[in-house]
């Protein structure tokens, strides 16, 4: 049975997009308290449900879906400007194809503003209105206001008209950042795209026996089963070990581990990767709100995902991209990696930032041990204990030496060279995940 947080969700969801929604209208409509309308409705902000705007308010809005994460809505824009919307309230859900920056006379401009585009432009009125009957919104730079006969034919169309008090320049970067970021966010791998979905999962009910583990092993030569409730909560989850030595009449519940650890749809593959190899764990469940089983991710599963997510494009380059860039192996010095200084690796004195030489390290110890044929590595903790300062332009040298090394970890040590100058001295610890 679903839960009420579970029930407003799915209210939510029922809504038409371009709805406006409030905690007391959820909470009347629901028959439920303020507060549990509150954490609903914030649960669904972050699920990409509804969008909460500045002098707007909270709104159904379209829910993306992964391969088209690089547009925005009309309502995610007025968020990144810090706008105030004129008219056309009705279409803040929808999403923009593109965006237009008005500098050039009318007739050219309407060239290129097609259904669905953004059109950024100052005070030019006659193009406002213009634009709208295109089939584009309008976002108005400078802090200018549109006329009243533009704001009621947005009403009419459902088209905003936003305003914003920063000039064209400032508002197209940050319109252009915010894709950009989403770009990047859409190279992460999350559970979500690994999970093996609770259809082809093998699954044990809480009332089953210990001989029915058996008898499901015996089918799918699956070691480990999550056990649900009949209304298919997570429970725990029953091993190959939990059930040796086992009478097959005694109950799964007796011999099952509760509470099991899971992990979330929108978990990152990485954190997933780190938590499993932490505790020891081959299978994870993956739950919904209310601990509602959605699938399984395996230790095979996580391992392939981290190895195609290290050979493919990046879209959207991060700062550890840059650095990346950098990098090339030393020819005269086996296992040690070069890395040029540049100005977005320095801090505000000019010097070679200590973010950069983080990740300097970190690459470092993942081709160190990749070399080994080690598997994937995630780090566990590090310790810059000694750093100078490093010019900008300079050439760094960075030399990993393993110290200790078992089956799940690695302990290393870096020296750090500017010339022949030691620079920097590193600890790192490392949990090394092999299949």
């Amino acid at each position: 049975m679903a839960t009420k947080h579970e029930k407003i969700l799915q209210y939510i969801e029922s809504l038409p997009v371009g709805d406006k929604i409030s905690v007391r209208q959820v909470a009347k409509e629901m028959n439920v308290s303020e507060g549990t309308a509150y954490r609903a409705i914030k649960e669904a902000e972050n699920r990409k449900l509804v969008n909460t705007i500045e002098r707007v308010g909270t709104i159904r809005i379209e829910q993306k879906k992964k391969e088209n994460i690089e547009r925005l809505t009309f309502a995610e824009v007025v968020n990144i400007v810090d706008g105030q919307v004129l008219g056309g309230r009705n279409g803040l859900h929808k999403t923009l194809t593109k965006f237009v920056i008005g500098a050039m006379q009318m007739e050219d401009m309407m060239r290129y503003t097609d259904p669905g585009s953004l059109l950024i432009v100052g005070n030019r009125l006659k193009v406002h209105g213009n634009a709208i009957r295109a089939g584009a919104a309008v976002l108005i730079t400078g802090g200018f206001d549109a006329s009243e006969e533009v704001k009621k034919l947005a009403d009419e169309v459902e088209l905003p008209i936003i305003s914003t008090s920063y000039d064209t320049f400032t508002v197209a970067t940050m319109i252009n950042r915010a894709i950009y970021d989403q770009l990047i966010e859409k190279d992460i791998l999350l559970v979500e795209d690994i999970i093996v979905p609770i259809s082809q999962t093998a699954t044990l009910d809480s009332g089953d026996l210990v001989s029915d583990f058996h008898a499901r092993n015996k089918t799918t030569s699956h070691g480990a089963f999550p056990v649900t409730s009949g209304s298919g909560r997570l429970v725990g989850i029953v091993t190959a070990k939990d059930v040796i030595g086992m009478d097959g009449e005694v109950p799964i519940d007796r011999v099952m581990t509760p509470k099991p650890i899971s992990a979330g749809m929108k978990m990152s593959v990485a954190s997933a990767a780190h938590r499993m190899i932490w505790e020891g764990i081959d299978l994870m469940p993956v739950v919904s709100t209310g601990d509602r089983l959605e699938g399984v991710i395996s230790r095979q599963d996580v391992l392939k995902a981290l190895q195609v997510a290290q050979r493919q494009p990046h879209q959207g380059d991060t700062f550890e991209d840059l650095v990346r860039s950098q990098m090339e192996e030393d020819k005269e010095a086996e296992s040690t990696l070069l890395f040029t200084v540049t100005p977005r690796m320095t801090n505000p004195l000019g010097s070679l930032s200590h973010g950069a030489l983080t990740i300097m390290l970190s690459e470092a110890a993942d081709q160190f041990l990749k070399k080994r044929k080690r598997g994937e590595s995630v780090i566990e903790s590090m310790s810059v204990y000694f750093m100078k300062h490093v010019q900008l332009g300079s050439q760094v040298r960075i030399r990993p030496e393993l110290l200790d090394m078992s089956r799940h970890f690695a302990k290393m040590e870096f020296t750090v060279y500017s010339g022949e100058t030691i620079v920097g001295k590193a600890m790192m610890m490392l949990q090394v995940f092999e299949r």
